[in-house]
């Protein structure tokens, strides 16, 4: 802990005084303002209504406004002797320039204004690589509920996914700062869509002030109070799933003929409470305190999932498993196993009481229960665990314009992590002559159930006593702190210079094991210690980034230019000679633990865009990305001492942690063009290639005795190419539409960092060689159909077909039976999902009430298990898995919710 203070103390130093890195959320608006003789106006306002932002137009009618907020403005242009003009519907998104000229004609009346609608182009052709912003409007139509259903509707992401990648490989934000978990570099958070005023997906080249992600940037931005009013919502709904029929279907087999088997189990017990959503959200001004707005927000989501066990037996009975005498003591109730059921709330204060300053607070936080379906214990369900995770990412935000052309961004946050999966918490009270190892207490509430066991004669097998013994914690206490300078430098360049810090503690592993021990010569349940599986550790690894960014802005011509420098130290030890690592082998040269090193990377990142013809343009991005593994991938198993007692000639297959590993790398290369074919029709083509190395992969090293253990370190590589065709089309009426298209290969030496240490223990070649990767969908098409009239209802469609996915076919049961790594192909699926809106004023409020209906169709298959003999998830040539299918491997069926919503605001 001492070294964690010092670097906390390091992080406020340069807190105080290196203040300048860059997480700005905001957007920016340009443009000229001339007469009806295309002379500039010299003077001229442009203001944000609502707003305390404007510009006035220099000596060649030019004005910037930097520092606006992500929506959509009225901006009132204006000068003496001039007609004032309103131009409405103006939208600025995050990090990104629109340009708005405008032309005023000479005052006939005074007072005279002329009111416009800003036209929204259909493609973006200012942007230098792929990305997609959606608005507070944009979400509203959609059918989805949190930030990552939103995510998995774009265009090459395929279950979090981006182009080829692997999990973990994309960086989450919201208002600029990092929420992944460093653990595993995954967020956490779940943000209802009412709290978001936009989000953002990169996939192309992103700027240089995004770092530890190799695939692509998503961010979020949280709304604000509305400083003159509050403002209110309500939205609540309930759900089922529906499969008729599907309780009990009848399947053929091959040997045993026509057999009446359940797809889902008792799907058509109907219960409209099995899904649950309870959402809140009040913002404004904070009462008695100027200047200062806040929002809040509250959910409680319950979905009881669509898989239920049967409480046949109770992990406590007693069953004679020599005799096959069994003895349930159940009661056969329903009861859910793989269950969501969540508590996430928001909290937003921003303050604007000191000149040219903004100071907000904001916390988010999340509590889980979540488990996931397991087929062994269908009937003992009392007898798994239920993984329990907190997680708040909180902190302080600080903006200080310092001009019309320069301000600066400091930010501190903690981000804090806790996850348990254990059945139960307390291991009893120990003897009073306790070693690292003892029998299991009487008072342990392990004692009475004990294992989980099962007779492979009944029941297939199916867990009958006993509960689950696995005991995993995982703790992440992670401080972060950013800063932005941003200026305009000139009216061509917008400069950024940064840096980023993030301090982390992190604690995992199992506190105490409950296994088979041998005591006084009996095998007895026991509890472990002194192993390193039975161990909870601690580490405190340090990483650092600084960047600098240009943004230049010449006539049409875009170019964001930026290089990050990147650094991190895992602090921690590994041995200093590979061929000792426990310094155990008598005549071999000493191996001491020596320091990891410290690793470097520079990334620079290049987008240009010009355009070819009025409404079109081409872009090239081209980026180097550095991402170090996840922080539990690092440090897992990596006490090289287990190692003592391998003997010479023997081979250890259990994968070795490594903290001296490099970041993976990725380079990425797009080219692409977007054009406004019609004032209906946009198209955005862009083509890319990734060129992946250094990924995390298993190494096997010989020790001076001819030992042979695995260790994981940078050997992986792979590589994605392919492109995507997206349509847009809008302004045809009260219909929109779009769609998008994905051909993309991607292809590795493994999906897995451990695929070679299995491939090594299972008797197959480890060697590397080039495959498909397991998420390696070529073909993803993506369509939606809205149907919106203002007022009275609005009606959206989407629909998602993707190609079947690899997996590696078999021509039996026998060893050696499986052909090559992923030469097989799955079947393709459709999934349509569907959202109907009406609209209606009730009491002075905006009600709506809906239905949404997920996967209408009632698609069994999206890409998931299939059999390795058949490529089939309904059929098998093995009868015991065809009498005794598991229901976890079909798609979740049909989904329906039903429910209701209401706005409102009101002025103090």
């Amino acid at each position: 802990m001492a070294l964690l203070r010092r670097r906390l103390l390091l992080l406020g130093v340069l807190l105080l005084f290196g203040a300048q890195t860059a997480h700005a959320q905001t957007g920016k608006l340009t443009g000229r303002i001339l007469d009806e003789a295309g002379e500039p106006l010299i003077g001229a306002t442009a203001l944000l209504l609502g707003t305390t932002l404007g510009a006035a137009a220099d000596e060649n009618g030019d004005y910037i406004i930097l520092q606006i907020p992500p929506g959509t403005y009225d901006v009132r242009f204006s000068i003496i002797g001039y007609q004032t003009k309103v131009v409405e519907g103006v939208r600025v998104a995050s990090n990104q320039t629109t340009t708005l000229d405008v032309t005023l004609a000479e005052e006939v009346i005074v007072g005279d204004e002329v009111v416009v609608t800003a036209d929204r182009p259909l493609v973006d052709v200012s942007l230098t690589s792929s990305m997609a912003t959606l608005s507070r409007e944009d979400i509203a139509v959609l059918p989805v509920q949190q930030l990552q259903d939103i995510v998995n509707l774009q265009a090459g992401v395929v279950d979090g996914h981006f182009r080829g990648g692997r999990l973990g490989e994309v960086q989450y934000q919201v208002d600029g700062v990092s929420v992944n978990n460093p653990f595993d570099n995954a967020s956490t958070l779940n943000l209802d869509r009412s709290v978001l005023q936009e989000v953002q997906v990169i996939q192309g080249t992103f700027d240089a002030e995004y770092g530890q992600a190799m695939s692509g940037v998503v961010n979020a931005v949280l709304r604000d109070g509305n400083p003159e009013r509050y403002e209110f919502s309500a939205e609540v709904f309930m759900g089922e799933y529906v499969s008729p029929g599907n309780d009990s279907t009848t399947v053929i087999t091959r040997f045993d003929g026509p057999q009446t088997v359940a797809l889902f189990p008792h799907i058509s017990d109907i219960d409209p409470m099995t899904l649950q959503n309870y959402q809140v959200s009040l913002s404004g001004p904070v009462p008695f305190v100027p200047q200062t707005t806040f929002l809040l927000n509250g959910q409680r989501y319950v979905n009881q999932g669509h898989l239920a066990g049967l409480r046949v037996f109770r992990p406590t009975d007693e069953n004679d498993f020599e005799r096959r005498i069994f003895n349930p003591t159940g009661d056969s109730a329903l009861v859910p196993i793989n269950f969501n059921k969540q508590w996430s709330w928001l909290a937003k204060i921003s303050n604007r009481s000191i000149p040219h300053v903004k100071v907000a607070y904001q916390a988010v936080g999340n509590q889980i229960r979540r488990r996931g379906y397991n087929h062994a214990f269908r009937l003992n369900p009392d007898g798994l665990s239920i993984p329990r995770q907190f997680s708040i990412v909180h902190g302080l935000d600080w903006t200080h314009t310092l001009s019309d052309r320069l301000f600066y961004e400091l930010s501190f946050r903690q981000n804090y992590f806790d996850y348990k999966d254990l059945k139960y918490d307390d291991l009893g009270t120990p003897p009073p002559d306790a070693g690292t190892q003892y029998p299991l207490p009487e008072d342990s509430p392990y004692y009475e159930p004990g294992p989980p066991r099962g007779d492979a004669n009944y029941q297939e097998g199916a867990i009958v006593q006993g509960v689950e013994l696995g005991r995993f914690v995982q703790r992440t206490n992670a401080f972060v702190s950013k800063g932005a300078v941003t200026s305009q430098a000139t009216k061509v360049h917008l400069l950024k210079a940064g840096y980023e810090v993030q301090a982390s503690h992190l604690e995992f592993g199992s506190p105490g094991q409950v296994q088979q021990i041998v005591a006084d010569g009996v095998q007895v349940l026991g509890v472990v210690r002194d192993t390193l599986d039975a161990q909870v550790r601690a580490y405190n690894p340090l990483s650092v980034a600084a960047f600098v960014q240009d943004r230049i802005e010449w006539r049409d011509l875009r170019i964001r230019a930026g290089l990050r420098l990147e650094y991190f130290d895992a602090n921690a030890t590994v041995p200093s000679d590979l061929a000792n690592p426990a310094n155990s082998i008598d005549g071999a040269p000493e191996s001491r633990p020596k320091p990891t090193s410290v690793k470097w990377a520079l990334a620079p990142r290049l987008g240009v865009s010009f355009p070819i013809l009025d409404r079109a343009s081409l872009f090239f991005s081209y980026g180097h990305f550095y991402q170090m593994p996840g922080l539990g991938q690092i440090f897992s198993n990596a006490d090289y001492s287990v190692l003592e007692d391998l003997q010479a000639g023997a081979v250890s297959y259990g994968v070795l942690g490594n903290p001296d590993l490099k970041p993976e790398f990725t380079t990425q290369y797009e080219f692409g063009f977007k054009s406004e074919v019609t004032p209906f029709l946009g198209l955005d083509l862009s083509l890319f290639y990734k060129d992946i190395r250094d990924l995390l992969g298993v190494e096997f090293v010989q020790t001076y005795t001819a030992a042979e253990y695995a260790r994981l370190t940078n050997v992986d590589f792979g590589g994605v190419r392919g492109f995507t065709l997206a349509l847009d089309q809008r302004g045809l009426g009260p219909i929109t539409a779009s769609i998008d298209y994905t051909l993309q290969i991607g292809v590795g030496n493994s999906s897995d960092p451990r695929e070679t240490a299995n491939r090594a223990a299972a008797g197959e070649d480890p060697r590397p060689r080039q495959v498909p990767f397991d998420w390696d969908q070529r073909h993803t098409l993506n369509g939606s159909l809205i149907w919106f009239q203002p007022g009275n209802f609005s009606l959206t469609a989407i629909l998602k077909f993707a190609s079947g996915r690899p997996y590696t076919p078999s021509i039996g049961t026998t060893f050696g039976s499986e052909l090559e790594t992923n030469s097989g192909r799955k079947p393709s699926n459709v999934i349509v999902d569907l959202r109907a809106e009406k609209f209606f004023d009730l009491g002075g409020l905006d009600w709506t009430a809906f239905v949404r209906v997920f996967n209408l169709f009632d698609q069994h298959f999206a890409n998931g298990f299939v059999y390795a003999d058949t490529g089939s998830p309904y059929y098998t040539l093995d009868t015991t898995q065809q009498r005794n299918p598991n229901p976890g491997r079909l798609n979740p069926p049909r989904r329906i919710e039903l429910g209701v919503s209401l706005r409102g605001a009101f002025t103090r």
